[in-house]
This record gives C-alpha cells, sequence and structure tokens, in this order.
C-alpha cells in the first residue's frame, strides 16, 4: 500500500511516483502470475503432465479467473485472445528459424511450439487492457489508420528480415512519425498526467526486455545461445519489444470511444 506518514516538499511526488508503481504492478497482474507458474513449475517434480502442457492448463485456469473475477472485461478477453493467436503465429516461424526453441517435450506441442508460448503474448495483452482502464487511459492526436499500418509492417518485418532486408530503423522511424504529437493521458492519484505515445512504447519495451529476461531464466524458452547455461537476453531485444507493443497497443485501442474530456479525444 501507500504509505500515508510522507511528508515534506517531496511527499506529494513520493506518493504519485508509489501510486504510480502500484497501479503498473496491478496492471502487471497476469504476467506477474503467469510467470510465477513458469518458474514454480520448474520446480515440482513429478508432474503428472509435461511441464509445458501443465502451463497451458494453467494460462487458461488464469484466463478465466480474471475474467471471471471482473479484473478483464469480455471486451478485454477477446484482445487477449487475438494477442494469443498472433504470438503464436510469431512463434510458429521464428521457432522453424532456429531464432529460439522450446527444447521440452509436450503433447500439446505444434511444429516445436508449445500452445503455452501463446500466453505470454496473452500477458502483454493484459497488461495493456488493464493499464487502459486503471489509469483511465485517454489518447490525444491518435492517428489509427496509420499508427496500424505501421504496426503491421513492424509485425511482418519479424518474419521478412530472415529473406529480405531488415527495415526495423525505417520502421521505427515511421513509428515515430505517425505517432508525433500523440500523447497518452493517465490519471495518478486524481491527476491527470501526459506522455508522448512514443516515449511510453520505448519504457514498456524496456520493461518487456527485463521481463523476458526472467522468463528465459525460469526457463520459459531458450535462445541458441542459452542452451548450456542461462545468458541474459541482448539489449537489442529492449529495441525489438519497443517495436512489437505498438501492434499490442493498436489492438487494444480497436473500438476504444472517444473520451468526452479534452484531454482524452481520440481522433
Amino acid at each position: 500500500m501507500i504509505p500515508s506518514g510522507l511528508a515534506g516538499p517531496w511527499a506529494a511526488p513520493v506518493r504519485q511516483l508509489l501510486d504510480f508503481a502500484w497501479t503498473q504492478t496491478r496492471a502487471c497482474a497476469f504476467a506477474i502470475a503467469l510467470l510465477s507458474g513458469v518458474a514454480v513449475s520448474t520446480l515440482l517434480p513429478g508432474l503428472p503432465l509435461a511441464r509445458y502442457d501443465v502451463l497451458v492448463v494453467y494460462g487458461v485456469l488464469l484466463t478465466l479467473v480474471f475474467w471471471l473475477r471482473g479484473w478483464e472485461s469480455g471486451r478485454d478477453v477477446a484482445v487477449i485472445a487475438v494477442c494469443h493467436v498472433i504470438g503464436l503465429a510469431f512463434e510458429l516461424v521464428k521457432v522453424a528459424l532456429g531464432s529460439w526453441s522450446y527444447p521440452e517435450p509436450a503433447v500439446l506441442k505444434f511444429a516445436g511450439v508449445p500452445l503455452y508460448g501463446g500466453f505470454l503474448y496473452a500477458a502483454v495483452g493484459s497488461y495493456v487492457c488493464r493499464a487502459w482502464r486503471l489509469f483511465d487511459l485517454g489518447v490525444v492526436r491518435y492517428r489509427p489508420r496509420a499508427t496500424a499500418v505501421v504496426a503491421a509492417a513492424v509485425y511482418v518485418n519479424f518474419f521478412s528480415h530472415h529473406w529480405l532486408p531488415d527495415v526495423r530503423w525505417v520502421l521505427a522511424g515511421l513509428l515515430v512519425a505517425v505517432t508525433l504529437g500523440t500523447s497518452v493521458c493517465f490519471t495518478v492519484r486524481g491527476v491527470r498526467r501526459r506522455m508522448p505515445l512514443a516515449l511510453s512504447f520505448v519504457l514498456i519495451g524496456f520493461f518487456l526486455w527485463v521481463a523476458e529476461n526472467l522468463a528465459t531464466f525460469a526457463g520459459a524458452w531458450r535462445y541458441p545461445y542459452q542452451q548450456h547455461g542461462w545468458e541474459p537476453v541482448g539489449v537489442d531485444k529492449f529495441g525489438a519489444w519497443a517495436l512489437l507493443i505498438s501492434v499490442t497497443f493498436v489492438l487494444a485501442a480497436v473500438g476504444r470511444r472517444p473520451d468526452p474530456g479534452a484531454d482524452r479525444t481520440v481522433e
């Protein structure tokens, strides 16, 4: 909880920061629960099913619990499901090309990809949807069509760069261009604040890179250089996540009604 005994000139900013961090933690509830399950599963000997299959069941149960408890709306679950599907498509291509692997056996595994792999992307979708609600998110001067086109190109480039030139830096520039002047508005302790959308992508990308390090350490999947012992995930993945989060944001933004306040207007 947020301490109430803070005093002095720094009290209000510290409370704001702590409340922001606490709300972010709440928004990450699904991801925290999922990664905790991955970590705990490595410590459980004699599981009745393959670990990856147990994690599929766990992911489904988590989704049901969050929905039935009202922590995710039906609309949120739909967005999360789409994230799961496009994440699995991403995994199928990347695993086939040897970018990373899931070395453990499983029944619910297709072309080297366990079905639970999609829940890792679903967790990102859950975070964006929950943050949208918990922070009362609004968007200023959002260009949905242009942003969606660039986000789709980002997604495709992560496949196509294996055969065609890698244009991620060009796409990064285009993403900055189409989000120039676009801000996300959010509420912390009753105070409405604003952040450039592009900056939010960078910050989320950084924390996803941190989460990826934790996930690979817990054995969620393996990069080729981690086959004989864990090593930190390369910093280049930070940039990759900062780009890929645009896809999740576009999906979460679909169908959102413009807010009535001037600082919440969606163009």
